[in-house]
């Protein structure tokens, strides 16, 4: 039976292809949920409809839960679980924009003002990257005048970090030196300084430099590139503006060095939804083991539709899979 959708279904469903944000997807399915026409020829479109939004509104409901989550551990004053695809804290120097940056790339609500200071507690939020959600996690200024010793067990336990500085600063690089020695007071190492030594810890770190709408924020930045660029990743943001935010969402995913592989049934089309997060050169092995502990052991071969492979390619157990590969268990 024809489905005979009506005009204003397609073009909710052309808003919801167009969507950016999983708001405005909601909002498209639910529109077309209330204009297809109800037959048994659309009983199954209605079907992925309802399922589509339920797994829409079940990660929302997941991240907000996850953006109010500071869980305490005994012993420790302030400790942030782990969530998402990889942690990544936000560090930097007082009034340098890690809160408004953490506003602008999660749901989280943090106090944003043009005092330093104002951030005291650790506060996460989950960053979407495409398909994958990734944590990060504000903190207060890494400064001599706030000597939190619980501030760099966070920093130690991440999985990478975000160096945020203030291109409008007049004081900007005497305050990046004073983030810089404080952290390594507590040997944390933010890509300048001892890389290795006992005790210390090398964190792969991005340095983001916020505030690149701001008057003569170009030429700091310039500045700051050719003083510290030849060891670090910089990147100009504006925080404010949303200038560069797609670029660093793109090279925080790159920072943590994952890929994402999906999976498929043989004879049915891949799960495109959910993918696997894996540390870049995972075997397909290590996928085996994410979806069921059974394939471990019971693993023969797969299939590998990706980069560099031609489409349904059979490989071994040990076969380094890439971004976005499409794999075929076989047992």
């Amino acid at each position: 039976m024809a489905a005979n959708l009506t005009p204003e279904y397609l073009e909710a469903e052309k808003e919801f292809k167009s969507a950016s944000s999983t708001e405005q997807k909601v909002e498209a399915l639910e529109r077309m949920l209330a204009t297809i026409p109800r037959h048994k020829g659309t009983e199954k479109l209605q079907a992925d409809l309802k399922r589509r939004l339920s797994k829409l509104h079940a990660g929302q409901a997941e991240r907000a839960r996850q953006e109010k989550r500071s869980v305490s551990r005994p012993g420790l004053p302030h400790h942030v679980e782990k969530e998402g695809a990889g942690q990544v804290v936000l560090v930097g120097p007082p009034n340098s924009g890690k809160s408004q940056l953490l506003c602008s790339l999660t749901h989280a609500t943090p106090e944003v003002a043009d005092y330093p200071f104002t951030t005291r507690l650790p506060l996460p939020g989950m960053m979407a990257f495409e398909d994958v959600q990734i944590q990060l996690v504000d903190l207060p200024p890494v400064h001599p005048d706030l000597p939190e010793s619980w501030l760099y067990h966070i920093v130690r336990n991440a999985d990478a970090a975000l160096l945020v500085v203030d291109l409008s600063d007049p004081d900007l690089l005497e305050d990046l030196e004073t983030t810089l020695t404080e952290a390594q007071k507590f040997k944390v190492n933010l890509g300048a300084g001892p890389a290795s030594g006992l005790g210390w810890v090398s964190l792969k770190t991005l340095w983001v430099g916020n505030k690149m709408d701001a008057s003569g924020a170009a030429e700091d930045f310039e500045i700051l590139k050719e003083l510290y660029g030849s060891g670090c990743t910089i990147l100009p943001v504006s925080a404010q503006t949303g200038a560069g935010l797609p670029e660093l969402r793109r090279s925080v995913f790159d920072l943590l060095e994952l890929v994402r592989v999906y999976t498929k049934v043989p004879g049915k089309k891949p799960e495109l939804q959910a993918p696997y997060v894996l540390k870049r050169g995972a075997r397909l092995i290590d996928l085996a083991a994410q979806v069921h502990h059974d394939f471990v052991t019971q693993l023969k071969f797969g299939r590998v539709w990706g980069h560099g492979k031609f489409e349904g390619q059979m490989v071994n157990r040990d076969d380094v899979l890439a971004d976005k590969d499409v794999v075929e268990l076989h047992r």
